[in-house]
């Protein structure tokens, strides 16, 4: 009986271990690598880049400050932090590359 009661414990720490493998897996480790890349992104941000906000506004960063990054969106000028920048589509100072025919 003894026996028995302990095979089950075992099985369910086994199965609680599975679950946080999986967890770890699919919900933790993709986190993870996603606040990598933003970091990233944040570290390199320079004026003349385009950028894409959180909230979807498309801009010019016109000045990068220690928190906060000024950008031109239209005729409008925004200050909005760093946090909010989730991609920076082109790069100040490069040209796309255009083909000649």
């Amino acid at each position: 009986m003894v026996e028995d009661q302990r095979a089950a414990s075992m099985k369910s720490l086994g199965l609680m271990a599975m679950l946080f493998v999986v967890m770890y897996l699919f919900l933790i480790r993709p986190q993870q690598k996603k606040a990598k890349e933003q970091a990233k992104i944040i570290q390199t941000i320079k004026p003349g880049d385009k950028i894409v906000t959180s909230s979807g506004i498309v801009g010019v960063v016109i000045t990068v400050k220690e928190k906060t990054v000024s950008i031109r969106s239209a005729d409008a000028k925004l200050e909005i932090t760093k946090g909010a920048v989730v991609e920076i589509t082109e790069r100040g100072g490069e040209t796309p590359a255009t083909s000649v025919v």
